[in-house]
């Protein structure tokens, strides 16, 4: 489980959380909306130390986070898997040397296991093991992608934190990569955290979903429900001017 109480965060005068209160329950995917700018990223950034709060308290696990030590955060960054915007990829490193990254550094497999364990992570997002020699640049931006997100899920992490995962893709690619959120939470028993303004996306891969307005989380409840919220900040965060 992941927890936020009373998380607050400024830059400047700039309030960005303000007060946010929720818990996501384990193998819940919960998807935080708003527009551009809101802090929805930020969220998620505290969870793993990138942003620390002004005040509040984030629980991993039951474990207190918010004011871990940066040399022991390594430890609660292993069972959060951040998934960013772009790839993230190593441009001087073969498909197979990036998903193979983190395995190298935190588990000791000899070669044969190293090859099986790249292999079978590019399988589980879809991508043939025979593309493992392309380097980053020969890979269309959604298989990018979906190689940052097997090198994220090749330590097998608790959680999967994502930063607008379909972001710049077209519709269809965008699809792909929602059922892809939908699988790993699915077979690898992951809880998910994802950050996006794209409400199909939001709709088709969340458990429950909460906007972000004002430094506050509004509507937290299952999709379905959402849509059918009173609300006008959530109805016009939903449909604009159209009248719904």
């Amino acid at each position: 489980m992941i927890e936020f109480q009373q998380v607050y965060k400024s830059f400047g005068s700039n309030a960005v959380l303000n007060g946010i209160d929720l818990q996501i329950e384990e193998g819940e995917t919960f998807s935080v909306l708003g527009p551009t700018g809101v802090g929805k990223s930020v969220l998620i950034r505290c969870v793993v130390g990138l942003l620390r709060p002004d005040s509040g308290f984030i629980y991993v696990d039951g474990e207190n986070v918010t004011n871990i030590p940066e040399h022991e955060m390594a430890r609660i960054r292993l069972k959060c898997g951040m998934v960013f915007q772009l790839p993230t990829l190593f441009d001087s490193m073969t498909v197979d040397e990036n998903v193979a990254f983190g395995l190298k550094r935190h588990k000791n497999l000899k070669d044969s296991e190293l090859d099986d364990a790249v292999a079978e992570n590019l399988r589980l997002v879809g991508i043939d093991p025979s593309m493992g020699r392309r380097m980053p640049g020969q890979l269309s931006f959604g298989e990018q992608k979906r190689v940052g997100l097997a090198r994220t899920v090749a330590l097998r992490p608790q959680y999967l934190l994502y930063d607008e995962p379909t972001t710049g893709l077209d519709p269809l690619t965008a699809e792909g990569i929602n059922d892809l959120i939908n699988e790993l939470a699915e077979k690898l028993g992951v809880t998910s955290i994802v950050v996006t303004h794209d409400i199909r996306s939001m709709e088709v891969v969340s458990d429950r979903v909460g906007l972000v307005h004002d430094g506050k989380l509004r509507g937290v409840q299952e999709p379905e429900s959402f849509f059918e919220d009173p609300d006008p900040v959530i109805r016009n965060f939903l449909y604009g001017g159209a009248k719904k």
